[in-house]
C-alpha cells in the first residue's frame, strides 16, 4: 500500500479515538487512566462544626468509593461566598461552587417553598423527621432542589430551634406574651411569633449576644449548638425545649456538575452522601444532650416541655398555616404529615 494512503488511514483511525474519547462523560488519560477531579464544597458553619466534619467525612467517602479519581475540597465558614449564605445557594446554582451544605431556611429566602420543613411544630421529633426526610417529604424537597438546577444527595441536621430568655419559664402560649424575641428576618418567624403575642425583633446575629446583655431584647431562639458556641447562655436565664421549628441542612450538588460524571460515579456520590448525612445527624444529637447538660451546669433552668404542653402552642399556629398553604401549597406541606 502507497505510504500515502498508509498515512491518510492512520490520520482517520487517530481522529475517530479523539472523538470517542471527547464523547465520553469521563476524560482519560492517554495512558487511559482517568484524570482526578477536584470538586469545591462550601458549608456554612466554621471549622469544628458538626456540619465540617460531616463535609470532612463526605470528601473521605467520595474519594474511597472513587479509587482517588474525585477529590471534594471543604471550605468552611462561607469562604467562597465572603460569608453570604444566600450568594452561596446562587453560586451552587450557577456552578460556581459544585457541592454545598446549606440550612433549608437559606434556601427559603431564594423559593419560600423549602420552608416547608420548618413550619411550627410540623417535625415536632427525631422520629417524624427521620421517616418524613427519608420519605415523600424528602421526596418533594429533591424535586424542587432539580427545578433549581441542584441535585439533592442528602440531609444533614442543624436541630431543633429552641428558645431562651431573660425574664421567666416559658410552659403555656399565654408566657410569650410582649417578650421581645429576636428572630431571623424570615416571614414566617415574624407571623409565628406574632400570633404567640410575643414581639418579634429581626435582628443581625452578631449584635444578638450585646443586645441580650444590655437587655435591649428578651430571647432569642436557635439550636443548642448555636447558643452554646455564641455562649448566649451567659446571658440568659431561661431555656425551653420545645422543639417549635426544624432545621435541615441539605447537602445539594450542582446539577450540570453531577450529571457530568458516568453512572458508577453518581452513586458513589449518593452512597457518599448519605452515609456522611447520617455520621452527621448522630454527631449533632448526641451534641445537642451533651449541651443541654451543660448549660444546666452553667446555671440556666432548662425546661423541657411535654407533647401536650406543645400541643398547646400549637393550637395557636392555624393563622400561620393558612397563610403559608397559600404561599407555599397544601400538598407540599401534606407531604411532610
Amino acid at each position: 500500500m502507497p505510504k500515502r494512503k498508509i498515512a491518510i488511514i492512520l490520520s482517520i483511525l487517530i481522529l475517530s479515538t479523539s472523538l470517542v474519547a471527547c464523547g465520553n462523560k469521563d476524560v482519560n488519560t492517554g495512558g487511559g487512566k482517568k484524570d482526578k477531579v477536584q470538586l469545591k464544597m462550601s458549608v456554612t458553619s466554621a471549622d469544628g462544626s458538626t456540619w465540617t466534619k460531616g463535609a470532612n467525612k463526605f470528601a473521605e467517602l467520595v474519594s474511597e468509593k472513587t479509587n482517588g479519581e474525585v477529590e471534594v475540597k471543604v471550605y468552611p465558614n462561607e469562604q467562597l461566598s465572603g460569608g453570604n449564605q444566600g450568594k452561596g445557594v446562587e453560586m451552587l446554582r450557577n456552578g460556581a461552587i459544585d457541592i454545598s451544605f446549606h440550612s433549608n431556611i437559606i434556601y427559603s429566602i431564594m423559593d419560600e417553598r423549602f420552608g416547608v420543613i420548618s413550619l411550627p411544630w410540623l417535625l415536632p421529633d427525631h422520629e417524624t423527621v427521620d421517616e418524613k426526610l427519608n420519605g415523600s417529604g424528602g421526596e418533594a424537597i429533591n424535586e424542587i432542589l432539580d427545578e433549581i438546577g441542584v441535585v439533592g444527595l442528602g440531609f444533614g441536621e442543624n436541630g431543633f430551634r429552641q428558645i431562651t430568655n431573660s425574664k421567666r419559664t416559658i410552659r403555656t402560649p399565654e408566657d410569650m406574651e410582649g417578650l421581645k424575641i429576636r428572630i431571623p428576618g424570615i416571614k414566617m418567624y415574624i407571623s409565628l411569633y406574632k400570633a404567640l403575642g410575643a414581639d418579634p425583633i429581626a435582628m443581625n446575629f452578631a449584635e444578638v449576644f450585646t443586645s441580650l446583655q444590655q437587655k435591649a431584647i428578651d430571647g432569642q431562639e436557635n439550636p443548642t449548638d448555636i447558643i452554646s458556641s455564641s455562649k448566649i447562655y451567659e446571658v440568659q436565664e431561661y431555656l425551653t425545649v420545645w422543639n417549635y421549628s426544624y432545621d435541615a441542612i441539605i447537602l445539594g450538588m450542582n446539577k450540570e456538575k453531577f450529571e457530568s460524571f458516568d453512572e458508577k460515579t453518581q452513586q458513589a456520590l449518593r452512597e457518599a452522601a448519605q452515609e456522611a448525612c447520617e455520621f452527621q445527624v448522630q454527631l449533632n444529637r448526641e451534641l445537642e444532650e451533651e449541651q443541654l447538660k451543660m448549660f444546666e451546669e452553667k446555671g440556666m433552668e432548662v425546661v423541657r416541655l411535654t407533647p401536650e404542653e406543645m400541643a398547646a402552642f400549637q393550637a395557636k399556629m392555624d393563622p400561620v398555616y393558612d397563610e403559608y398553604e397559600t404561599i407555599i401549597g397544601k400538598d407540599l406541606i401534606d407531604a411532610f404529615r
